[in-house]
């Protein structure tokens, strides 16, 4: 698919599919949160005026709820929200963990013996709704000092809870490549995909789970189905929901293949991007 630019005016396919929208499912880093900036006043508003639209905004995001927590309090927003590229589902309001999709223990082994080979010098770390834990060759720059525990791979599996996510480091090896490896080598196994091509890091969920897996549960829940739904995202985390949804926008300063997944390109994070295009559509409806 070939995405079609943001033009000024209203385009007949934003027209018509204002008129049946109910929901905004949007990633968060490089799509809402420009690097070392927050959230800005333009996007809050525009979150606001769909909620008081009586359309939610969903945040569907590889990050854990760890992450999320502080973010959405910022960003006033409520209700669930997809984390860890659809591995779970964690509710803001009661601070409870509402689905999980974990990996089999047997399958993160697996995982961990097919890429050792492939990728010389790879580390990993897990995810689990307890917390997180990794191997020292997977080096930290956001949960150090966080970890449960920081053990040889074997250990980190022992009286393990549940684990939604593992990740992968390989230096020197870029995202786009890794993540070429890896399919190459686990198959079907689980679902591979990468939030950022200049880091040398890999996230790795169960088999058929993906951001759009699990977002379709979350609208299911309240009655929607994707034709309801407008989705946003710049990477291939992303891709899944970006072709799922009824409507989906690219960043402009987003990852190829984002670019090639999406409807249509809405203009670059920072300049507040996913705002324009809320306010484009809720200009729709008003009319």
């Amino acid at each position: 698919m070939t995405s079609e630019p943001l033009a000024a005016p209203l385009t007949d396919a934003e027209r018509e599919f204002a008129r049946g929208w109910k929901l905004v499912a949007t990633d968060l880093d490089g799509t809402v949160i420009p690097r070392d900036r927050p959230v800005s006043a333009r996007t809050l508003a525009a979150f606001a005026a769909c909620e008081r639209a009586g359309i939610p905004v969903v945040p569907v995001t590889g990050r854990p709820p760890r992450w999320v927590t502080p973010l959405a309090a910022e960003a006033g927003l409520r209700g669930q929200v997809v984390c860890a590229n659809g591995a779970i589902v964690f509710d803001l309001d009661s601070e409870e963990f509402v689905r999980q999709h974990p990996i089999p223990v047997d399958v993160v082994r697996e995982v961990a013996a097919r890429l050792r080979p492939a990728l010389p010098g790879i580390g990993f770390a897990l995810e689990s709704i307890e917390g997180f834990r990794r191997e020292d060759a997977y080096a930290t720059r956001f949960d150090s000092g966080l970890e449960e525990r920081v053990a040889p791979f074997g250990e980190l599996l022992r009286d393990a809870p549940p684990i939604v996510k593992i990740l992968a480091k390989c230096p020197g090896t870029l995202s786009d490549e890794m993540v070429a490896i890896a399919a190459r080598e686990l198959g079907d196994l689980v679902n591979v995909t990468h939030s950022n091509a200049a880091d040398s890091l890999i996230e790795i969920m169960a088999a058929g789970v993906s951001k759009a897996s699990t977002l379709a549960e979350v609208a299911a829940d309240r009655g929607i189905t994707a034709a309801g739904v407008v989705a946003f995202g710049d990477m291939p985390n992303d891709l899944e929901m970006l072709r799922w949804a009824g409507r989906s926008y690219a960043m402009a300063d987003g990852h190829p293949e984002a670019l090639d997944a999406a409807d249509a390109v809405a203009p670059e994070c920072g300049n507040d991007g996913v705002a324009q295009v809320l306010e484009r559509l809720l200009s729709s409806r008003e009319r």
